[in-house]
């Protein structure tokens, strides 16, 4: 998932470690920086939506044992 979403970052630190001396001196350190902003805002957005279906789902399941609880 998270592939497809930061695809161009990994590309462009995959073609930076191509140059040996670049990745050894530090010539690849801001396309590093990128790919990690980019996995880390996929993650913080994949934790919201994650977040919010866990709600839906923990106020489905309230509203099922009120339900129950009513019907006694």
């Amino acid at each position: 998932r998270f592939l497809i979403v930061c695809k161009e970052f990994i590309q462009a630190l995959e073609d930076c470690h191509a140059n040996a001396w670049a990745k050894w001196t530090g010539g690849c350190n801001q396309a590093k920086l990128d790919l990690n902003n980019c996995l880390k805002q996929d993650r913080a957005n994949q934790q919201t939506k994650n977040r919010e279906a866990a709600k839906q789902r923990r106020e489905k399941m309230e509203k099922a044992w009120q339900e129950l609880h009513e019907k006694e």
